[in-house]
């Protein structure tokens, strides 16, 4: 092992609660640092693929996921060290209440990622109906940890002159902390919601006005030189990294889908597969033919969106058939679980998928599944060996109907729900769609496992 320096400048932007800005306001922040040409690294707390769209859009780099419910201490560390390399600034997005965790102790919280990484936390704090009030929460939040190091506060919502006035002189007296920004009442830019969340950047039409609105708000409103002093005051690092030699032979062809439709891909997960020994080629599923490829990965997002276009391209829809029946290696999440079904049912209409698995999927207005997973790896899995558990997480509003008894599962789930509360990950010869979204780094197998199957499909003779 290698150990690394790391002495980056680095802020966590925490909340409360959830709801309470903190997206707005960290994409407003990124993009005022950026304006002063400054190389800023976004990271986001937790598992989450369209935050880190918005972000890694307005800093001009590819945003990271910082998750301690996956990874343990050093490999988050690596994370963190490997995303900010060359930045003069990160910034990190946290989720929900700064210590709210997977249990009491506050697991895989805000605050732990904070500690971990030694950064200061800025305080997003809806003002709203609030004065005086407002120190007492921020308060409360300073004693709760005294291992966090809470540097300031940034205020949202805010009325009136007067409102700002009598929260900033409460926040002096009793908090002690400085007021580094504050929004006057729905100042900041909204990006459309969907159902779930914002609608991912590359869909917004609207993207260029609203970044540049947040470019502006974070120059107004917030004490830009005020964060970066309390950024600097970070300690440094020390990361340790593995030297790992480069796969030998030639690389597998592995196509990914990636467009409007299927967007979410954790940077790490592409990494790691080129560096298992893949070559990749993007597919646009809504338009191309399927390229020269040994194997394919279908992440997820939302084809219901586009499940028009989809239908559309008959010509994609079955060669992609073609190839699972052949025993192409196929490794789909979620939305890509949905493309291989054989119709997806969305407002009333049904719309022609893949047709490698013979069921249907159907939406419904609440969460089918939401949260973090915890699986077990069967037999007859292709990519994991039996017994091995995994962590992951799922987010979904369709299920599939008309199940046959007949379905083999790659994963019992002992968290969460997949595809039927017991299950996850349909298999069909070498494909496996599961509603299961796996980080790279928690299941350090799965690269290694897909190129290795993508490689002996090429030899046995590859679809072109």
């Amino acid at each position: 092992m290698l150990p690394e320096f790391c002495t980056t400048p680095r802020l966590v932007l925490a909340a409360p609660q959830g709801r309470s800005g903190k997206t707005t306001v960290t994409l407003a922040l990124v993009a005022a640092l950026r304006a002063r040409g400054l190389a800023v690294q976004p990271f986001k707390k937790g598992p989450d693929f369209i935050d880190p769209g918005w972000l890694g859009r307005a800093a001009g780099r590819s945003c990271r996921n910082l998750d301690a419910f996956f990874f343990p201490r050093e490999t988050l560390l690596r994370v963190f060290a490997r995303g900010a390399r060359g930045a003069d600034v990160a910034v990190v997005e946290g989720a929900m209440g700064l210590f709210d965790g997977v249990d009491l102790e506050g697991s895989g919280s805000t605050a732990e990622i904070a500690k971990t990484i030694r950064s200061p936390v800025v305080l997003v704090v809806n003002a709203t109906r609030m004065t005086r009030s407002a120190a007492a929460m921020v308060l409360g939040f300073k004693a709760f940890d005294p291992e966090l190091e809470l540097g300031g506060v940034i205020l949202n919502h805010v009325a009136r002159p007067r409102h700002e006035r009598m929260l900033r002189e409460a926040i002096k007296r009793f908090c002690h902390l400085p007021v580094l920004g504050v929004f006057p009442k729905c100042a900041l830019a909204a990006i459309p919601d969907r159902h779930l969340g914002l609608v991912p950047v590359g869909e917004e039409e609207r993207e260029a006005e609203i970044m540049g609105a947040l470019q502006e708000l974070g120059e107004k409103y917030l004490d830009v030189e005020g964060l970066l002093a309390l950024a600097r005051r970070a300690e440094p690092l020390t990361v340790a990294f593995s030297s790992t030699p480069p796969p030998a032979g030639k690389r597998a062809r592995l196509g990914v889908f990636r467009d409007r439709a299927f967007t979410f891909y954790y940077p790490e997960n592409l990494e790691e597969l080129e560096a298992a020994g893949a070559e990749l080629r993007l597919v646009n599923a809504l338009e191309d033919e399927l390229p020269p490829v040994d194997g394919l990965y279908i992440g997820g997002g939302f084809p219901e969106i586009f499940a028009a276009g989809l239908e559309a391209n008959e010509g994609l829809r079955r060669r992609v058939r073609e190839a699972a029946e052949a025993g192409m290696p196929i490794y789909a999440e979620c939305g890509g679980l949905m493309y291989l079904s054989r119709s997806l049912i969305f407002r009333g209409h049904r719309y022609a998928m893949a047709g490698v698995f013979p069921f249907d999927v159907a939406f419904g207005d609440r969460p089918s599944g939401h949260g973090y997973m915890r699986l077990r790896a069967l037999g007859g899995n292709p990519f994991f060996p039996a017994g091995e558990r995994l962590l992951g997480h799922e987010f979904h509003h369709s299920r599939p109907l008309d199940l046959s008894p007949s379905t083999l599962f790659g994963f019992a789930v002992e968290r969460g729900y997949g595809i039927n509360g017991a299950f996850d990950g349909a298999i069909y010869r070498s494909t496996l769609a599961a509603y299961c979204h796996l980080h790279a780094l928690a299941a350090p197998g799965w690269a290694p496992a897909l190129v290795a199957k993508a490689r002996e499909f090429r030899e046995r003779g590859s679809v072109s």
